[in-house]
């Protein structure tokens, strides 16, 4: 594969001028795809095998055009001290509330608007109301006027001195992480600018990933609605497109200026990239697309779709790190080296020795020192990690609720108006969803009356044919609470096949639970084929056993952070969280995913420059010195900008992106810098040889993909015009 790449990368840099005219045109095209395409929408969401499915699919069946799933908004209006919102002045603006929902922009998308008076929605105290607003259409999906008629119904009601506050998912939208991906962009500008001494080099990584990014971002918005991909499909594509986007290219201009460095011509050091970092690259992209294709095991479409939409964005990050990023090193010339060498090493010519007296730099040093004291580095990286790890075993998840929003905005002041006004349960009301005639509905709701942790229970609302009901269950305790979660269970348990418990709560316990049981098989599914893969690139048994281990240890570590600060609320002012509570359920798979195609990258970048020199010749501690003195100063620069990237979505307001930015950008600390840059070595300088041990029937058994580049230098070797000996003096890996 090696020389297959170095023909790739050097034809690229040849033919640079038609290789950059097909991406331009891919960019157009796509551009111009998502141009001429409808707005996408939030596409459908649905959790296959799950009770709370059941229930809608039937609900959609027995009683139609009902839009069970359809987003729900509660307008929370409260009395001034001393006066009830049942006084006449107060009744005219609330009145008013419902007449402009009922009548203005919007109200095509509503199903129902619910007087309070009628709809019994008043206090036991007078002093609070709530107006239910049922729509035909999720929360994503509704429109601008819709949405924006609904945080201007209360504007009246507020100016004559009442409080109004809006709850529900109805205010539920895509989160803006504009600002964050422009933070993360800055700070890799800078870290590669510090990291190459060139404008150039930290330039070419930025423009040929946001190329890449943007032909993939541009693709899913085209194919959107044809796919029923949805608009958050294109967040993750983008965070996950622009990260690998950014590592692969910088990997490839690092390698080409370290040849650069040794004497060749720049169109061979354009091949000889490719063909060894670029082998790397290759690798470390298929990492990236099995753990994100392996989101399929979770069975739940959205996810599926999203996984295989970023999926594809990597694969084409990986096309321009091998093609476009040789072409542009092609147009930048000397350009992509620091000022005070370009004159020195293209002055010296090809046939140019490296500078030998050069001081070690500071990959070198630490290799040196983790070689010196192994057993002590291991220890602490270890212990230190398992200790902050702990926390993670009293993980528990769920969906946050408007009860975990900033206490500055309206859904959470709406919420708790509600719990004092009404109870915390009627944040969270259960739909129990009677498949049978009424008198098997009344029965049910008199056996649910009955039960622990039931403030409330609405007569059934039976449908036309007279064979389903629906029934409103108020729970005692709030949605994300572990009593309204054992109530739902034992609803579930005490009745029968034919009644069935839905509902957002119901619908959030039920993924949370699906997400739960998912997690050991995809990280069997990942970490087995990425063991695999990796078993192809290293020659060893040991090496990939070794990275996954370390990942299962860097993301245990996060995840035990994660819980620290937002569930048991240690820290928490520091990072902004006003709300503690549990830990969103999609969290661990979705940082076992993204963290884990990140760890591989840096495991591929710095431990194949290893086995290249070990294949090469040197002992396996010098092989493990000159890996980190060509490939840690890469590897750290990556990990920073990473982190940087995705810390930038810490100040969000969102608890959700504020707790995913956490997350990784912890994720990625601990595994580049404690796990790759200190276990890892300490690991290679204790094992030696065994490091790269594989049984000789498996050795015969697995294809040799040749990551290494020995088959490559065997191929210019053969070919040099100065023959093998001379051209094994340039080769120095």
């Amino acid at each position: 594969m090696a020389t297959f790449l170095y023909r790739l990368g050097r034809g690229a840099f040849r033919r640079r001028r038609f290789v950059a005219l097909v991406w331009v045109a891919l960019l157009f095209a796509a551009v111009f795809g998502a141009a001429s395409a409808s707005a996408p929408t939030s596409g459908s969401f649905s959790i296959p095998g799950t009770e709370a499915q059941k229930a809608f699919d039937l609900l959609d069946q027995r009683f139609p055009g009902m839009a069970a799933d359809g987003a729900t908004a509660r307008i929370v209006i409260k009395a001034p001290a001393g006066e009830k919102v049942d006084s006449p002045a107060v009744k005219d603006q609330v009145n008013k509330i419902v007449s402009d929902l009922k009548n203005g922009p919007g109200k095509e998308q509503i199903s129902s608007v619910a007087d309070p008076y009628e709809a019994k929605a008043v206090s036991q105290d007078g002093s609070t109301a709530y107006v239910s607003v049922k729509y035909t259409v999720s929360g994503m999906e509704l429109k601008d006027p819709t949405r924006d008629a609904l945080k201007e119904s209360g504007d009246a009601a507020k100016a004559s001195g009442l409080t109004v506050e809006i709850g529900g998912d109805a205010l539920m939208a895509a989160p803006d992480t504009g600002s964050g991906e422009i933070i993360g962009i800055a700070i890799a500008a800078i870290v590669l600018v510090i990291t190459f001494g060139s404008l150039i080099a930290a330039g070419l990584p930025l423009v040929t990933a946001l190329i890449g990014v943007g032909i993939g971002v541009s693709s899913i918005t085209a194919l959107a609605n044809v796919l029923d991909l949805g608009s958050t499909t294109s967040t993750l594509a983008m965070m996950i497109g622009l990260a690998v986007g950014i590592d692969y290219a910088l990997f490839i201009v690092s390698r080409y200026r370290a040849e650069l460095a040794e004497g060749r011509e720049r169109d061979e050091a354009a091949g000889r990239a490719a063909g060894t970092a670029g082998s790397a690259v290759v690798f470390a992209g298929l990492t990236v697309v099995i753990a994100l294709v392996g989101l399929a095991v979770v069975n739940i479409p959205m996810l599926t779709k999203m996984g295989f939409a970023a999926a594809g964005t990597v694969v084409i990050a990986v096309l321009v790190a091998l093609t476009l990023v040789p072409a542009m090193l092609g147009f930048a010339g000397k350009k992509v080296l620091p000022a005070g060498t370009k004159s020195k090493l293209f002055g010296k010519g090809k046939d140019a020795p490296a500078d030998t007296d050069a001081k070690p730099n500071g990959g070198t040093r630490w290799a040196r020192f983790v070689l010196r004291r192994p057993v002590m580095v291991l220890l602490v990286g270890v212990i230190g990690l398992g200790a902050i790890a702990i926390p993670a075993s009293k993980l528990e998840m769920g969906l946050p609720d408007d009860g975990a929003q900033p206490v500055s905005t309206t859904q959470r002041q709406a919420y708790d108006l509600l719990s004092e006004g009404f109870g915390p349960g009627f944040n969270g009301p259960l739909m129990v969803v009677v498949d049978g005639d009424k008198a098997l509905a009344e029965k049910t709701a008199d056996r649910i009356k009955g039960l622990e942790g039931v403030v409330a229970v609405t007569p059934p609302t039976t449908n036309e044919a007279g064979d389903a009901s629906v029934i409103t269950v108020i729970p005692k305790d709030r949605p994300s609470s572990v009593e309204t979660e054992n109530l739902v269970h034992t609803i579930r348990e005490d009745s029968g096949d034919d009644v069935l418990v839905t509902g957002a709560t119901a619908m959030n316990i039920d993924f949370s639970q699906k997400m739960n049981d998912a997690l050991l098989p995809y990280l069997a599914l990942v970490v087995g084929l990425a063991f695999l893969l990796l078993m192809l690139v290293f020659r060893s048994v040991l090496v990939p056993l070794k990275a996954a281990l370390g990942f299962l240890l860097s993301v245990v570590a996060a995840l035990g952070a994660v819980v620290a600060v937002f569930q048991w609320g240690w820290l928490g002012s520091l990072f902004g969280v006003e709300q503690t509570g549990p830990i969103m359920s999609m969290m661990p798979i979705f940082m076992v995913g993204v963290v884990f195609g990140l760890a591989m990258d840096y495991e591929v970048f710095l431990v194949t420059r290893m086995r290249e020199a070990y294949v090469h010749g040197e002992r396996p501690g010098q092989a493990v010195v000159t890996g980190f003195q060509y490939s840690a100063r890469v590897v750290v620069a990556a990990a920073v900008i990473m982190i940087a990237v995705f810390s930038g979505f810490i100040g969000a307001s969102e608890q959700m992106v504020k707790m995913i930015g956490f997350g990784l950008a912890v994720a990625v600390f601990f595994d580049a810098f404690v796990v790759r840059m200190a276990i890892v070595p300490a690991v290679l300088a204790l094992l030696g040889h065994k490091a790269w041990w594989l049984p000789k029937w498996l050795d015969r058994i697995l294809p040799n993909v040749d990551v290494e580049g020995e088959s490559l230098r065997k191929h210019l070797e053969a070919s040099s015009p100065q023959g093998p000996d001379k051209d094994r003096e340039l080769i120095k890996v």
